[in-house]
């Protein structure tokens, strides 16, 4: 078994679409109702609420927003802090290191939805 992607749903899609492309840097692929965003290993999609719920009637009763945490490997967390900084993106925790040897960064996009942006490493030491 291998995870394919997250797909998060949202009432604003073309707003989270366009924010993750600027966050990601990778390009949206899709309608106004579905967008893919490839990234290296699982992707991520981007589902309308509205389409969810006509895909599936009664699948959005009850379904939450800003209720995920999303991970992403990068190669430099102080430097994607500082770009991201930049381009006004609310922080919730600045670049940490921690015991375990993670280096990284949270954020929350426009939908509450936390992202964490780290770099592993060896442990540190006691």
């Amino acid at each position: 078994m291998r995870l394919a992607g997250i797909c998060l749903v949202t009432e604003k899609l073309r707003a989270l679409a366009d924010y993750y492309v600027q966050v990601l840097g990778v390009e949206a692929v899709g309608d106004d109702t579905h967008v893919e965003l490839r990234t290296e290993g699982a992707g991520l999609a981007i589902f309308s609420a509205e389409g969810m719920e006509e895909m599936a009637p009664g699948s959005m009763v009850g379904a939450g927003s800003g209720n995920a945490v999303l991970e992403f490997i990068v190669a430099d967390v102080d430097a994607e802090y500082e770009r991201l900084r930049d381009l006004g993106v609310e922080v919730v925790k600045p670049p940490q290191t921690h015991p375990w040897g993670a280096r990284s960064f949270w954020f929350r996009d426009p939908d509450g939805n936390l992202v964490d942006f780290l770099m592993v490493s060896a442990p540190q030491p006691a």
